[in-house]
């Protein structure tokens, strides 16, 4: 049994899917096996990996089920302590899977750490450095589009992107798998945000470098799917994860959260589709699942909404700075 699993959930990867296992192939760290899901992929991307990466393990899903559902039929396959998401469309430094599995293995309290990743047109430039989120309703990559040479340290972050991230399976394990009403979008946020509740932490790890070519298969970084999609989980996870008191208290700014997206994309065309988004979420919220309170977690949702206050002003400095 291998230490780490890395999970590669792959649809119409076919541009992408080579490099992909190729970067992992030159990892400086031998302790760990791949696992591509394949969501019934149409290019053949599958084919790929069937006939030229043997030692990979393949699974071939009859449909397309989504990000999250690949996920948890990756876990299904694995015994590893360690679990790796890999996008399909991302390339690894020869360091990767070690620093992710140096990090994680400092401190028992560590759910996930997050990579640094950076974008593979634009390698000057970071593609996300953990993510946060806000009272504002909002979760945002730290870093996005600043100069590489920012966000050197390593630190506590909201969640880890599940595009490139190492969990702890022990922790997976206790509290959930990915929650497949998601399909994809935000599954990664509403992970990290369970593992807050429970107390555990998550890590931004500097160190471990992935170049990412994003909305590889989407195709732009917005578009009517993923507006509406990031729309409705973006109400689902509030449901989810916040007790009522909790969603009260955040009201006011998530009417002016909501309200400054539904202008933004009213403003870019895509006003239609997200506030369609939102409709959806509120019929997802009706038959979601509703992540457990507990009195004895109270301190840490104290600890949670305090961090929910401070990343509504980080996430203004990064836009004015």
């Amino acid at each position: 049994m291998k230490k780490i699993s890395v999970i590669i959930p792959n649809y119409q990867g076919k541009n992408y899917i080579a490099d992909c296992l190729d970067s992992l192939k030159k990892q400086d760290f031998e302790d760990f096996e791949v696992i591509v899901v394949d969501n019934a992929s149409e290019d053949k991307s599958a084919d790929i990996v069937e006939n030229s990466y043997p030692e990979v393990r393949l699974v071939r899903l009859e449909q397309n089920f989504g990000f999250s559902r690949a996920v948890n039929e990756g876990l299904k396959r694995s015994e590893a302590e360690y679990v790796i998401l890999l996008n399909n469309d991302t390339v690894a430094d020869k360091s990767f899977v070690r620093k992710l599995h140096e990090s994680i293995v400092e401190d028992d309290r560590i759910f996930s750490v997050a990579s640094k990743m950076l974008q593979l047109q634009r390698p000057d430039r970071i593609d996300g450095a953990g993510d946060l989120y806000c009272c504002l309703g909002w979760a945002f990559a730290r870093g996005k589009d600043k100069k590489r040479d920012r966000y050197t340290k390593k630190c506590r972050v909201f969640a880890s992107c599940g595009g490139a991230a190492i969990y702890r399976r022990r922790i997976l394990d206790e509290i959930g798998w990915f929650d497949e009403f998601h399909f994809a979008y935000l599954e990664d946020v509403d992970m990290g945000y369970r593992a807050r509740i429970m107390g555990y932490i998550n890590i931004y790890e500097p160190e471990a470098i992935v170049y990412h070519m994003g909305s590889g298969v989407s195709g732009s970084r917005h578009n009517d799917f993923k507006v509406r999609l990031s729309a409705r989980n973006n109400m689902y996870i509030i449901m989810k994860n916040m007790p009522t008191l909790q969603i009260i208290l955040n009201l006011p700014f998530f009417i002016i959260g909501f309200g400054i997206k539904a202008l933004y994309f009213i403003i870019t065309g895509y006003g239609r589709a997200y506030l369609s988004g939102i409709k959806r979420g509120y019929l997802l919220c009706r038959e979601g699942r509703k992540y457990p309170y507990s009195g004895r977690n109270f301190k840490n949702y104290v600890k949670i909404q305090l961090e929910l206050y401070l990343n509504m002003f980080k996430r203004f400095a990064e836009v004015i700075f």
